[in-house]
């Protein structure tokens, strides 16, 4: 079955290469590779027809530090974000007839007709973003249509919650004038906020005022797992009165009650998830939030080839047709028209 994912982290893989002489070679720029989750080879094979392509900015401009702490500097992640943008640029110059930078659905159902990937554009972490967002302007106009304000760490517009385990969302305090600044914009602009990796009281300070339905691109049920990376059933409950989504998150320290980064995870687990989503959602308000090329998945998955298990372990729980298609892909597709138009 074809799917349309809502988070994966290929761009900062990439990137990653390009500042890593020994693995240069690893990714091949869009070629078959050996590494990661997703590229373009096991990316047409696997049926995978786009998603929100992540533009990540770590802790630090040499990327190796991806556990909390202290964001970048402005001047830091503005080098990082340009040069993720340069590595679209090429990607869509260099395979123009297999991928595509989309702006709006049309784009996206476009993309789809002409069998194309359609590549939105998210930023997860806004440290290149001033104190007066007078940068949106710029970063839509170069095609983001979606941003998460913070990674798991503080910056000028709040704070993430700590990559911690076990711990509940509401930690530290919640949205900055500046962060209230970057919703207001953000809706101006239609560019869909993210909420996963945002703490609680800055979870509830968007919701306040934002005039979008709530959307986690890359979130799981807190009572299932006790990650503050996860939302309580109170958040839950808030996505669901505003018609919001959620993208069911692959990575297992999200999935499993003790946290582990453990491939050697069923996915009757993600299973659970899904159906306590459903539960509180609706099946309009679930789709899929894979973090390919962004954490520890199960072994069964393994990469973007390996969706059929999660499709075989969804329809065997009783999951149709119908409902699988919406998981798949049409949420997204929905939320998005609603969202960036």
């Amino acid at each position: 079955m074809h799917f349309f994912d809502g988070h994966n982290d290929l761009l900062y893989r990439m990137w990653q290469c390009d500042n890593d002489p020994p693995h240069a070679g690893a990714m091949a720029r869009g070629y078959a590779s050996a590494d990661g989750h997703l590229d373009l080879t096991r990316a047409s094979a696997a049926g995978f027809t786009g998603g929100l392509f992540a533009l990540f900015i770590p802790n630090s401009a040499a990327g190796e530090e991806l556990s909390g702490g202290q964001p970048p500097s402005y001047e830091a992640a503005s080098i990082i974000c340009t040069d993720m943008f340069a590595l679209v640029d090429e990607m869509v110059a260099r395979f123009g007839d297999n991928i595509a930078k989309c702006l709006t659905v049309s784009d996206i159902l476009a993309a789809h007709d002409a069998r194309k990937i359609a590549m939105v554009l998210h930023i997860e972490g806004a440290e290149m973003i001033s104190a007066d967002c007078h940068e949106i302007e710029m970063l839509y106009q170069r095609g983001i249509r979606s941003l998460g304000p913070l990674w798991s760490r503080p910056n000028r517009f709040g704070e993430g919650v700590p990559l911690q385990f076990p711990g509940f969302p509401d930690q530290g305090s919640g949205l900055s004038d500046a962060g209230k600044r970057l919703v207001r914009t953000c809706n101006q602009y239609g560019i869909m906020l993210d909420l996963s990796h945002l703490n609680e009281k800055g979870f509830w300070d968007v919701a306040k005022l934002t005039d979008k339905p709530l959307v986690a691109t890359h979130s799981n049920v807190h009572r299932l797992c006790p990650s503050p990376r996860n939302l309580t059933d109170r958040q839950l409950d808030a996505i669901a009165e505003t018609g919001g989504l959620v993208g069911l998150c692959f990575a297992t320290s999200y999935l499993r009650k003790d946290g582990e980064k453990n491939p050697d995870t069923s996915l009757a687990l993600l299973v659970q998830h899904c159906d306590a989503l459903i539960e509180t959602l609706g099946e309009g308000g679930v789709a899929l939030g894979s973090d390919f090329d962004g954490a520890c998945i199960p072994d069964a998955i393994g990469d973007c080839t390996g969706m059929p298990a999660l499709e075989s372990a969804l329809r065997q729980a009783g999951y149709d047709d119908a409902l699988l298609h919406r998981l798949f892909s049409q949420n997204w597709l929905d939320m998005l028209s609603r969202q960036i138009g």
